[in-house]
């Protein structure tokens, strides 16, 4: 039996990774009475009682929690943005590269990859692992998601009967080119600059759809768009949660794969203007379905165990 500590529980992420858990019979759940949850003192004897400790938190409230800890076997797996390119911090994107799995199997402190980044990472980290593209290629990124995202406040707002005439349209937002997964998705992939980002909210609850696209004739490498295709097949061709399509549709919805935990790339266009998409759950591979995932590796297990593909 593992011992599970959801600290945050009552948040969107949170409480996916409960339901996830909640009917496993290897999984005990460690409660945390309500009026002790930002107790200082009751969330450490609960980390440190836990096998594994899942946070669910802001910035600061988890690095609190990780401060908190005492015990040598407690593995903390964060789905803040704390952590995320911390030294001694594994990255949980255990398809990257058999040194990302490798680091999830053995790490006692693992970061959950934000949504957003989690798209563009999971389309330029091969190809810049492959030479393909250089590290100062100039990257843009485009990102369509649900606003579940955006967490409790957020659906709120979408889901108020009242809501702005606003909210019925697509929304851009980190105009400022500041979004907080700017520093993973530079840092992840190795690039010598942050690329240009352009995240997009819109009315419906879960999903998201990330873009980037190419210009063939600034690659480091020449390669058309079926040598592009044939490339990330054969990177992920031995993934469960990962998968890349034959055909790139006519439409790609951005809500394809709510519900769901994996993930499907696409790659279209022409040899001189490439397209790559990437479509995921912002609540799944984006956010606990991904946490739930590294803790089945880091626990030896199966790492589809309670997710749905």
């Amino acid at each position: 039996m593992t011992d599970v500590f959801i600290d945050g529980k009552e948040g969107t992420t949170g409480l996916r990774i409960f339901e996830r858990l909640g009917s496993r019979p290897d999984i005990h759940i460690i409660a945390l009475p309500e009026e002790k949850r930002k107790d200082p003192d009751a969330r450490k004897e609960c980390i440190d009682a836990a096998d594994i400790a899942f946070l669910c938190l802001p910035d600061a409230a988890a690095r609190e929690s990780v401060s908190l800890c005492g015990s040598t076997r407690t593995k903390i797996i964060d789905a803040s943005t704390a952590h995320r390119t911390a030294p001694g911090w594994a990255y949980g994107f255990p398809e990257l590269s058999p040194r990302h799995r490798e680091a999830v199997e053995t790490s006692r402190r693992i970061a959950v990859p934000g949504c957003h980044a989690s798209g563009f990472i999971s389309l330029v980290y091969p190809l810049v692992a492959g030479g393909i593209a250089a590290p100062d290629y100039p990257f843009a990124c485009h990102s369509v998601t649900g606003y579940s995202g955006g967490g409790k406040k957020m659906i709120a707002e979408y889901e108020a009967a009242n809501r702005p005439k606003e909210f019925d349209s697509p929304r851009q937002y980190g105009v400022g080119q500041a979004h907080k997964h700017l520093p993973e998705m530079q840092a992840v992939c190795g690039l010598s600059s942050a690329p240009a980002f352009d995240p997009i909210v819109a009315d419906f609850y879960s999903g998201m759809c990330v873009s980037v696209p190419l210009f063939g004739r600034l690659l480091a490498k020449k390669m058309g768009v079926n040598d592009i295709k044939s490339y990330f097949a054969e990177y992920y061709a031995s993934h469960n949660f990962v998968k890349v399509e034959e055909e790139m549709p006519s439409y790609i919805p951005a809500n394809m794969l709510s519900g769901n935990d994996g993930m499907r790339i696409f790659v279209g266009g022409n040899d001189e203007r490439i397209l790559l998409v990437s479509v995921f759950d912002n609540l799944g591979k984006g956010a606990s379905g991904a946490a739930v995932q590294c803790m089945n590796i880091a626990l030896g297990l199966d790492e589809r165990t309670s997710l749905s593909l």
